[in-house]
């Protein structure tokens, strides 16, 4: 007697495909317009995004123009817009941009004799977290050689302590105020030796190595001998 064909297997998958057709249809049905504004979103926050890093980049290089037009006026003696100009520039989003008109404007209140704006702008932008390091330390340095006298000597210690150590960018400054910081404490011997360190730094400006040099003989550290060895 023939066997009926077995159509469980069959049957079962048709019912599952069925299934799940009916599911997706119910599921586009119900949730279709907002998968649709979804993505109409998506695509306009990425299209947003785009058009907004194009505009950043347009805006930084017409400010990079406006800029060197600064430059240009202040090297010709024109510096009345100046001052308002570069103060703009200072709250730029490009790091650079902002970096270079901070201290622009501060060398030209020097300049123009207003110590207290130039301080101000160094202390800006030694404190601005979104500057590179190297702009904030360099800052830093600027800032505290304006202050230098009306600061406590133990001010002057604690604030440059992380760059008066040798092999630190900005050693030869930080460390030559560090030391004459020192002296102010009556410690002759420790500024002597942070001199004399000073002028041992083969990576630090000839100018400060030199003067260095006669400031640790002056408080009796001879490092002639030293710098001979380090010669030959």
């Amino acid at each position: 007697m023939a066997q009926p064909p077995d159509i469980g297997d069959t049957f079962v998958r048709e019912v599952d495909e069925n299934l799940r057709r009916d599911q997706l249809r119910d599921f586009f049905k119900d949730y279709g317009s907002w998968l649709i504004a979804a993505v109409i979103l998506f695509l306009a926050a990425t299209g947003g995004l785009i058009w907004w890093r194009g505009h950043q980049q347009q805006r930084a290089e017409g400010q990079v123009e406006e800029f060197a037009g600064l430059l240009k006026d202040l090297g010709a003696n024109n510096s009345s817009q100046a001052p308002k100009k570069l103060d703009e520039l200072s709250q730029s989003g490009s790091k650079a941009v902002r970096a270079s008109a901070m201290f622009a404007r501060a060398d030209l209140a020097i300049q123009q004799g207003d110590i207290k704006t130039a301080t101000a702008t160094f202390k800006s932008a030694a404190e601005d977290s979104g500057l590179p390091q190297p702009y904030r330390d360099a800052a830093l340095i600027r800032q505290t050689a304006l202050e230098f006298d009306q600061l406590q000597p133990q001010d002057v210690i604690a604030r440059l302590e992380p760059l008066a150590k040798p092999g630190e960018p900005w050693f030869g400054s930080a460390g030559e105020m560090t030391a004459m910081a020192l002296a102010k404490q009556g410690k002759g011997r420790e500024a002597g030796q942070l001199f004399a360190a000073i002028a041992r730094d083969n990576t630090v400006p000839s100018s400060i190595r030199d003067r260095a040099t006669q400031l640790a003989a002056s408080f009796g550290v001879d490092i002639s001998t030293a710098l001979s060895s380090q010669a030959q």
